[in-house]
């Protein structure tokens, strides 16, 4: 097909709702786990881009979720898989909020330490976990209990 003749196809816009761009290439469906997506029963729209071009990353992926704005949490969630993403909040369709993530200093029970002898993984101390943040970009986490660095940091995030 002639390039004159090709035309840009485009993902609608939304309403209101989320966007989460510049995650890295490959990595939206980790990101779609990590927030539930699709929720059962949820009729809002969810719009997935994967390895779109980027003149910033070369390649990334887009995550749209129309209807729904994402807690602290979850933003801490997603700085762990996509450290460079943004969090765009749009609002009659227009961007009322834009952020980049930012990673903190230690997370508090959102995920799970690898070691299952930790204090975190027993039944008799009732312990969150605690992992401080050793590495920023790729995430690198320690449990602050036993030390243990943890080598999937997506399969390891708790469910909300």
């Amino acid at each position: 097909m002639p390039e004159a003749a090709m035309v840009e196809l485009k993902v609608q816009p939304i309403k209101n709702g989320t966007v989460i761009d510049h995650i890295s290439a490959g990595q939206a469906l980790q990101v779609m786990r990590i927030l539930g997506l699709p929720a059962p029963g949820s009729t809002s729209i969810v719009s997935i881009g994967m390895n779109l071009p980027s003149q910033k990353m070369g390649q990334k992926d887009v995550v749209k979720i129309e209807d729904r704005e994402l807690d602290p949490n979850e933003v801490n969630k997603i700085s762990l898989i996509a450290p460079k993403a943004t969090i765009s909040i749009i609002r009659n369709y227009q961007i009322a909020k834009k952020a980049v993530v930012q990673l903190p200093k230690e997370i508090v029970g959102l995920a799970r330490c690898e070691n299952l002898s930790c204090i975190t993984n027993t039944k008799q101390e009732p312990v969150r976990s605690r992992h401080l943040i050793a590495q920023r970009d790729p995430p690198k986490l320690l449990c602050a209990y036993c030390g243990r660095e943890v080598k999937q940091v997506a399969a390891s995030l708790v469910p909300e």
